[in-house]
């Protein structure tokens, strides 16, 4: 839970398979009101912290919320044929 003035980076823990480099595997988070899957506008590029994807949001970012609750997804592209979408939780905005 966060309130809506706050700026800040939401970290979401990842778990790559074994050797998968972070670092050669972009990207991506939406954070959505919806329940549908993100539609492909409502994608931004994260980066890695360690072995968290991270991306800032709150005013002045790209990422700006109102107080509700929010969907946030994960997108994975490994080397390989995978390119891995899950939802990774619920984000309370206050």
């Amino acid at each position: 839970m966060i309130p809506a003035s706050s700026l800040e980076f939401l970290h979401i823990p990842v778990t790559l398979p074994a050797g998968v480099d972070a670092g050669a595997t972009p990207v991506r988070v939406a954070v959505v009101a919806h329940r549908d899957n993100p539609g492909d506008g409502e994608w931004h590029t994260a980066d890695w912290a360690g072995s968290d994807a991270r991306i800032l949001i709150g005013p002045g970012s790209d990422i700006t919320l109102t107080a509700g609750d929010y969907r946030v997804w994960i997108n994975l592209d490994p080397p390989g044929s995978e390119n891995v979408v899950r939802r990774a939780g619920i984000l309370s905005v206050t």
